[in-house]
């Protein structure tokens, strides 16, 4: 079986990868006109001639490998190879115009991963000098990534058929973002901006400003968490805590949601269960680090009150955001947000980590292996969620790509501790970097070691594309061996 599988393997074609990848430039490039007109505005003459260095190489390579003459089908492994190319690629050409704030190529280079993976951590000390364009940038760089640079092209640029549909192979589950069709990824672009548009309104409403509105807003509903003030949540009132706390639920929550209701009852189902299912867990994490931080003594109940629910839901929703210091918190309480940023929000939402529909699943087969003990020995029962039954192919999937994330976090957590790091603290940092959260206890910093930063920043790109990407790029035999012929 394992020599048929090899016989009938094939690699990835490289004329195909540089044309598409030539496409999904010219759509980098159309979406870095957004902070390239920012930097205008607000006359950052230095910062606009970079932006425009990176549109203007941006455009001639796109124009030029977009140009090249490719087969119609393009494979699973070519999907996946273009798309960890892109998310690679990005932060490094975006890290050009992020230097201009006074940060060296490393430090710029995290922050421009930490923006497009949607993650939030930085080793920016503080946002105080920082220009209006450079955190507009910022959250930005967070609402494309929220999306992905793909689905944008899917629903602009790439043709539909064939390619689009190898270009959604950016995670284990069919239900994931788009689904294989440049129309439907044309439906999740417009609940995106829906979304986004209600925020800015909403936010800007509760009374921020109108540049304070739109930047939270952006980083809400792509549950990015870059904040525009050193403060994050803590100084802002409380309508607009709640607000923004909302809009974190709303991009955590599967975007297909809100287009199928009413439509599509199977899919409704699923997908209310997982927006039951990150409410609920919310709740718990929330009353579970209230009361380990009620146990430790160290806080009155307003501020129990105040602290732990904004913590949960940001854990929970991957967003980031924080009312207080998580240097602050008690073990307890880190513990309990480590596993709930583990999990993360729905599958097919902006949300991190392994996803609550894995976990989901993981829990009915342990269900299933129970119920197996009290049936007759010719008794049969299937997995389910929800009604539909679960495929053998998706529970392996389920589980091997929960087994990923362990193990990645295992690996990038030694290196912390090896170094003589707080061994609770470094795990933390390293949950909330694969989970592509932000929250910090304070690790990540402009005077962490530039190993360990690169950790991080192999965990912030790990986690954002769900790890297969990566290993099908390392894989040999994606490079190596005969290639589909053109037909």
């Amino acid at each position: 079986m394992a020599k048929q599988a090899i016989e009938l393997r094939y690699a990835v074609r490289f004329r195909v990868l540089l044309r598409y990848f030539g496409q999904l430039c010219l759509v980098l490039a159309a979406l870095t006109l957004v902070p390239l007109i920012m930097s205008v505005i607000f006359g950052d003459a230095i910062l606009s001639l970079r932006y425009g260095i990176v549109i203007g190489g941006l455009t001639a390579l796109g124009a030029s490998l977009a140009r090249l003459r490719a087969p119609s089908r393009i494979q699973t492994n070519e999907g996946m190879v273009l798309i960890a190319l892109i998310f690679l690629f990005t932060p490094l050409v975006m890290s050009y115009p992020m230097m201009d704030s006074e940060l060296g190529f490393l430090d710029a280079f995290f922050e421009a991963i930490s923006g497009v993976t949607t993650t939030g951590l930085s080793t920016k000390t503080t946002l105080i000098d920082a220009s209006p364009p450079f955190l507009f940038a910022r959250a930005w760089m967070q609402w494309v990534g929220g999306l992905g640079i793909v689905v944008f092209s899917l629903a602009l640029v790439i043709q539909p058929g064939l390619v689009a549909k190898g270009l959604t192979v950016t995670e284990t589950e069919a239900d994931d973002l788009v689904g294989g069709t440049r129309a439907r990824a044309r439906k999740v672009l417009k609940v995106y901006g829906i979304l986004t548009a209600l925020g800015i309104i909403g936010s800007w409403s509760t009374g921020l400003g109108f540049i304070d509105a739109v930047q939270y807003t952006l980083a809400a509903v792509s549950t990015g968490g870059f904040a525009p003030h050193d403060s994050s949540l803590a100084t802002l009132g409380w309508p607009a805590q709640v607000w923004i706390t909302l809009l974190c639920l709303a991009g955590a929550t599967p975007l297909m949601f809100y287009q199928q209701v009413g439509t599509e009852k199977r899919r409704v189902t699923t997908d209310f269960l997982q927006l039951y299912a990150l409410v609920l867990a919310s709740l718990i994490v929330s009353l579970a680090v209230g009361a380990t931080m009620w146990l430790s003594g160290g806080m009155s109940w307003p501020q129990i009150l105040l602290h732990a629910p904004l913590l949960a839901s940001s854990a929970q929703t991957t967003a980031g955001f924080s009312s207080m210091s998580c240097a602050q918190l008690d073990a307890g309480s880190k513990l309990v947000l480590i596993f709930s940023m583990l999990v993360g929000g729905g599958a097919g939402s902006t949300g991190g980590g392994f996803k609550l529909l894995r976990l989901l699943m993981a829990a009915s087969i342990f269900r299933l292996i129970l119920l197996r003990t009290c049936l007759p020995k010719h008794g049969v029962i299937e997995p389910r969620i929800a009604g539909r039954r679960l495929q053998d192919e998706e529970l392996q999937a389920a589980l091997l790509l929960i087994v990923l994330f362990v193990a990645v976090v295992a690996l990038s957590w030694l290196p912390f501790v090896a170094m003589g790091y707080n061994p609770l603290d470094s795990l933390f940092e390293v949950v909330s970097a694969t989970g592509t959260v932000g929250l910090s206890v304070g690790l990540t910093s402009a005077t962490l070691p530039p190993m360990l930063k690169g950790i991080l920043c192999v965990d912030m790109l790990m986690g954002r594309l769900e790890i297969m990407a990566w290993l099908v790029m390392l894989y040999p035999g994606t490079w190596l061996g005969r290639t589909m012929e053109e037909t």
